[in-house]
């Protein structure tokens, strides 16, 4: 799949767009139910001002007793009816497509999410908040929804009614139609422009710090023993007001810009009411209108005016999620630092021989390497210690053996196979390691033991626990093996 170059704090709007039209093309035939459905619903609205005004211009033209007349107005009081019904059927069945098209594409999304996130370098993850990454994930994932709605069923509508409506009116006065064309354009470019070049940077940065609100709480709740340790409940209350008071300014200063944008697009629609209704009277006081014209033109503005009211706020709908999915879109569009070769392979363990052939490593932006043409052979069943100083290496051994970070010259080979030549999965479910720090799941005692060998039996299972002297804790147990565990056991 393309991916974008991503620099600085995340991507553009125009990555967030490019990347939603990746997803709607894979549900092709559900985006045209759709667009199918609201352009029918939407040329229903369209044709309603026309007989409107046909039904004035029926009651106006005879008496209730005349038979022209009454069958003139049936069918212009009918037709809006059938047309009405119409629009609702329409519409029903777009958004019944579109709730599964949104859900189709929330899905894609968070799994492919959680996906590069699992395997991105341990340096992503040692340099990221685990909160503010799952507030990535999941604000961007919410704001699929507002964004393919406002799109779908009320950008895509205004456009069809602004096309129709002009067309119509065009038809019948040519100058109306250029009115009413020309300020909806002035109006819609005025929205996009504000919104983009006044709002949206505001709004990316507000982005940006509750992002760091919702790291800033992870950090404290799941740090919380340390902080009851060392009595540090009111140091970390004082933090988080401080993060919370940026994020409330730059929040705010986000909305007052919405705010203001909008007072501004109504100061256009009364401009625009001026023209189209001052237009209508000239053409009337000409005798160029009859009532009915006139109160079709009213009944198209009326409707298109609320089409475009509406489109402003749209406007800035699609702006603010944008800007809510640009850190989940540079999440998708970052390439991983430790991936797998395009041929490699699963790896064959024979007997677990080690050799260090001239490895240099050193960490990223970090001035002098761990290692250093290090040459090293451990044989197979050989018993090693690796004794130093905090930072001589000691983790970043066995970390490097895992290919958890890939070497900036030599190779390792484990049983004469280049690590960096096989795939990650196979060459780590073949070591066993115990971390330096408990982490658990906030799963069940079972699941816990058994995750490095999912399909373990309950024997080996309980087994495991023996050797581990934790059976006969576990055992009494009201849930025996089944009893919930939290993150830190």
């Amino acid at each position: 799949m393309k991916r974008f170059p991503v620099h600085g704090r995340g991507a553009t709007g125009r990555h967030v767009l490019a990347f939603t039209v990746r997803h709607w093309s894979r549900q092709p035939v559900r985006l045209a139910i759709i667009t199918a459905a609201m352009l029918a619903s939407t040329l229903a609205d369209v044709l309603m001002p026309v007989y409107s005004g046909r039904l004035i211009d029926a009651v106006a033209g005879g008496a209730a007793v005349a038979a022209p007349a009454w069958h003139s107005a049936l069918a212009a009081f009918s037709v809006p009816i059938a047309l009405a019904l119409v629009a609702i059927a329409m519409r029903h069945i777009a958004v019944i497509g579109l709730n599964d098209l949104l859900l189709k594409m929330m899905s894609d999304v968070a799994n492919e999410a959680f996906y590069h996130v699992q395997r991105f370098s341990t340096d992503w993850h040692a340099n990221s908040f685990a909160g503010s990454t799952v507030r990535k994930i999941t604000r961007g994932m919410w704001a699929l929804d507002p964004l393919n709605s406002t799109i779908l069923v009320a950008l895509f509508p205004s456009f069809i009614i602004l096309v129709g409506s002009t067309a119509l009116l065009g038809w019948h006065w040519p100058v109306m139609g250029v009115i009413f064309a020309c300020g909806s354009l002035i109006y819609l470019a005025f929205s996009i422009s504000l919104s983009l070049s006044y709002v949206a940077p505001a709004a990316s940065l507000a982005n940006q710090w509750d992002t760091k609100l919702g790291g800033a709480l992870a950090d404290a709740v799941s740090c919380n023993a340390v902080v009851k340790g060392f009595g540090a409940e009111v140091r970390e209350d004082q933090r988080l007001e401080n993060i919370m008071t940026k994020w409330r300014h730059r929040a705010r200063r986000s909305w007052v810009r919405g705010t203001i944008v909008d007072s501004t697009q109504g100061v256009t629609l009364v401009a625009l009411r001026v023209a189209v209704v001052g237009y209508a009277l000239l053409l009337w006081s000409h005798g160029q209108a009859t009532p009915g014209e006139i109160a079709y033109v009213l009944t198209s503005f009326i409707v298109l005016k609320g089409y475009l009211r509406d489109a402003g706020m749209h406007v800035r709908t699609v702006q603010r999620s944008v800007n809510d999915m640009e850190e989940l879109v540079a999440i998708h569009n970052q390439q991983l630092d430790v991936a797998d070769r395009p041929e490699a392979k699963p790896i064959r363990i024979t007997t677990g021989r080690i050799d260090f052939e001239n490895v240099h490593f050193r960490y990223a932006n970090h001035p002098l390497p761990i290692y250093s043409q290090c040459s090293l052979s451990i044989e197979a069943g050989e018993r090693v210690g690796l004794v130093g100083p905090s930072g001589s290496g000691k983790s970043t051994f066995v970390k490097l053996i895992q290919r958890l970070y890939d070497l900036s010259g030599g190779r390792i080979l484990i049983d004469g196979q280049d690590v960096s030549e096989v795939t990650q999965e196979s060459l780590r479910s073949q070591i066993a390691i115990v971390q330096q720090e408990p982490i658990l799941f906030h799963r069940s005692l079972a699941e816990n033991i058994a995750y490095g060998r999912p399909g373990a039996s309950q024997a080996e299972i309980e087994q495991a626990a023996r050797l581990a002297s934790a059976h006969d804790f576990i055992a009494p147990l009201p849930k025996g093996y089944g009893t919930l565990v939290g993150e830190r056991g």
